[in-house]
């Protein structure tokens, strides 16, 4: 279960292009605007924008933005006008995909997505169709590259962890997303240093495709994430290791 973390985790590593992290800071504003709008500016109070505060920091927004994010937000300035909708559809060879999406116009966020799904190889479905092969879980990363695994595998079940995952390079820790911030903190705590934190939709089963039909998937779900109103985008393809690192972002 571990496809969409393993891709992310190779995006960052790899870096992106400045126009594509500009677009990633902008999703990112949206998502601490909209968590001031439903629950206020302090983040002490609002566990929503604590963790939108955090997963900015993670991905090196400069703390100046989000700042300005939720000053606008906390005026009314932004915010306002976003609601949240998922979307859900097909990919080649039956991939499920999933999409969190913050717009203003569903219809015309409804027309985008089903152009590049069905450009891709994929269509899109009714709701429900494929949420029910996911669940939500928190998710944290730790970079492990020159590090004791088996030691942090212990300090994670002692936080509390539910499961976790050993990669090349790093380690993925799943928890419950109400658990989320505590095991983060814990694990901080015990010295260990956090490359990212949320809580995402992890599928349940899993779908191996060969070399091509990942590349296929992979430049499918790099559309879809181009798309300014797509803050996230979920699949349950399992990502071969060799098509992950020849893919070009």
């Amino acid at each position: 279960m571990s496809g969409h973390s393993k891709w992310s985790t190779i995006k960052r590593q790899k870096g992106v292009a400045d126009a594509r992290r500009g677009q990633l800071f902008t999703k990112l504003g949206r998502e601490v605007a909209l968590a001031v709008r439903d629950g206020g500016s302090d983040p002490d109070m609002n566990p929503r924008l604590r963790l939108a505060v955090q997963k900015a920091r993670d991905q090196n927004m400069p703390l100046e933005n989000i700042e300005r994010a939720i000053k606008k937000a906390s005026g009314g300035e932004e915010g306002s006008s976003l609601s949240e909708a998922t979307f859900e559809g097909y990919g080649p060879g039956g991939v499920a995909i999933l999409l969190e999406t913050l717009t203003d116009n569903r219809n015309r966020t409804l027309q985008e997505i089903r152009s590049i799904l069905t450009k891709g190889g994929g269509s899109l479905g009714e709701a429900g169709c494929v949420s029910w092969l996911f669940e939500l879980k928190g998710i944290i990363v730790i970079e492990s590259a020159d590090a004791d695994t088996e030691e942090m595998a212990l300090a994670a079940i002692d936080a509390g962890a539910e499961d976790m995952k050993v990669e090349k390079g790093y380690l993925e820790i799943y928890t419950r997303p109400e658990d989320l911030t505590q095991v983060r903190g814990a694990l901080e705590d015990a010295g260990l240093q956090v490359t990212s934190a949320e809580s995402v939709m992890m599928p349940n089963t899993t779908v191996e495709l060969d070399e091509s039909s990942t590349i296929q998937i992979l430049k499918l779900i790099d559309r879809l994430e181009g798309m300014d109103d797509v803050q996230r985008v979920f699949s349950n393809a399992e990502f071969s290791d060799s098509a992950l690192q020849q893919y070009q972002f």
